[in-house]
């Protein structure tokens, strides 16, 4: 019965701070913590692929994280550019557009899918099969969020 509560207990736990988290950053938030996941996994899966080839070397991999700081860096350009863009959009006179931020949402997702792309890569590159259809579809979401 106790080992039941302690379930009980995880459970309400892992949703309290799910709750509280949402209350906090909102959906823009579950997105900016599924791209940093996206950008964790992606490193740690082209480390093992490399070391799976016999090819691992610090000198990638310290240019796999300038890639990601990188990144990093585009996503704080992408906030800004809609803090801006919202500043504006509130108090130019005369222009009352209502205004919640569209390219820090739309970066966020154009580098979920490339980076979820190249961990399938990563994937492929270690032996696992990966399904045709997995590789189209991240393939298309990220064509359709460039255009």
């Amino acid at each position: 019965m106790e080992e039941r509560n302690v379930f009980l207990w995880g459970k309400a736990a892992v949703c309290t701070a799910c709750g509280a988290f949402t209350a906090a950053f909102g959906w823009l938030g579950w997105l900016i913590a599924a791209w940093a996941a996206c950008m964790a996994l992606d490193w740690l899966s082209g480390s093992a692929a490399a070391a799976s080839r016999g090819q691992w070397s610090s000198a990638a991999a310290r240019a796999g994280i300038w890639h990601k700081a990188g990144m990093l860096v585009v996503v704080l350009v992408s906030a800004l550019t809609d803090a801006v863009l919202g500043m504006a959009a509130a108090n130019l006179p005369g222009l009352k557009l209502p205004f919640d931020g569209v390219v820090l949402p739309v970066v966020l997702v154009w580098y979920i899918f490339t980076e979820l792309g190249s961990i399938a890569e990563n994937a492929a590159a270690m032996g696992a099969p990966v399904p045709g259809c997995l590789v189209k579809i991240l393939a298309e979401g990220k064509e359709k969020m460039e255009k």
